[in-house]
């Protein structure tokens, strides 16, 4: 049993359904002491690469599972989480031995500049529509900003009250202290290896005895991504040691995740998605279908980690809101800024386990 299944445990105690959940806006935490108590956790955990999703102020779900794979992560014992869901958003939990001294603030300021405006535009609702455009761009400044800082969008509201709704360059915001999500960077960033430049969701199958690439001087790669499909996590594994974990979105009964293990093929950075209606709902390809441009708001994000099986791979998405809530179409869907982080610790030839 690898080390993802301490998570289990969260099941039995009703942190996480074996079902997906339908998304809901959090209520704001009402503890001004408590918010920045759970923020400095987030910040800690999402900085240590075990994230706990957005960023919310609150003892959420996915902040208890991080914590618990934390502290597995490092041979410790995970403290059990309370079995209700009101006790866990407002108990804090046992932080003892994690160096949260070194976050000297949970939250910092936060100028918006002429770049993050330039990342904002029109984004139409018709899918016909958005394969008109160029790129898909965030819907609103908040939007923008909310995703650079790991951030849920009515926590951001909550810490800048009546600033969203006009922002421009040089206002000033309230946000959490990670490090910032750069959308202009994702490009730069140097995967093992890129895939084509077709849609992402177009790259044809390869045999699953694709060898893994070597390591530093040639030494053999121990390096592998560990899906469990019941609690919503994936973990990355370096010689069977746990390094880091994330939340997803996994998909559904109808359009299920691919059970099984695979291999990673390649990285597409900015991918543009091929939207097939037919084959998204029913796994049946079609002639009418969409090609959409590359964005921050395409269907698969900023980031699409190709598997050895067509039309899967591992991906960012254009809603964080619904990481670990919703449902996708048979892929492993993560937020934009943990997906560019996983981009990083995998190559092609690395081994996915999907369960």
């Amino acid at each position: 049993m690898h080390r993802l299944a301490v998570v289990a445990l969260l099941i039995s105690s009703g942190i996480v359904p074996a079902s997906a959940k339908k998304k809901t806006s959090p209520k704001p935490a009402s503890n001004k002491a408590q918010i920045e108590a759970a923020t400095r956790l987030q910040v800690f955990l999402d900085r240590a690469n075990f994230s706990p999703g957005r960023i919310d102020g609150r003892y959420n779900d996915f902040t208890w599972m991080a914590l618990a794979l934390y502290r597995e992560s490092r041979g410790e014992q995970p403290q059990a989480p309370p079995s209700h869901r009101q006790a866990r958003q407002t108990l804090a939990p046992d932080v003892n031995g994690l160096d949260l001294g070194s976050i000297e603030s949970a939250f910092i300021p936060y100028t918006l500049t002429e770049a993050d405006l330039q990342t904002v535009g029109r984004l139409p609702g018709n899918v016909a529509a958005k394969a008109k455009l160029k790129f898909l761009p965030y819907r609103d400044p908040a939007d923008a900003i909310a995703e650079k800082f790991h951030c849920d969008i009515h926590f951001l509201e909550q810490l800048n009250p009546g600033k969203l709704k006009r922002l421009k360059v040089g206002d000033q915001l309230k946000v959490p202290n990670v490090e910032p999500f750069e959308l202009a960077s994702v490009k730069d960033i140097q995967p093992g290896s890129e895939t084509a430049s077709q849609a992402a969701n177009e790259v044809e199958d390869q045999p699953e005895t694709q060898a893994s690439t070597p390591g530093e001087n040639g030494a053999p790669r121990n390096v592998s991504t560990k899906v469990d499909t019941k609690t919503n996590m994936l973990g990355v594994f370096e010689n069977e040691k746990l390094i880091a974990a994330y939340p997803v979105t996994v998909g559904s009964a109808h359009t299920a995740s691919p059970i099984g293990d695979w291999k990673v093929r390649g990285v597409a950075k900015l991918p543009r998605f091929r939207y097939d209606k037919e084959m998204l709902e029913h796994g049946q390809r079609s002639g009418n279908f969409y090609m959409l441009p590359p964005g921050p708001r395409n269907p698969v994000g900023v980031m699409w980690i190709a598997l050895n099986k067509k039309g899967i791979g591992i991906h960012g998405t254009n809603d964080p809101g619904s990481i670990g809530h919703a449902v996708s179409h048979g892929c492993i869907r993560l937020a934009n800024w943990d997906v560019v982080r996983l981009a990083t610790k995998i190559k092609p030839g690395d081994n996915v386990s999907i369960h």
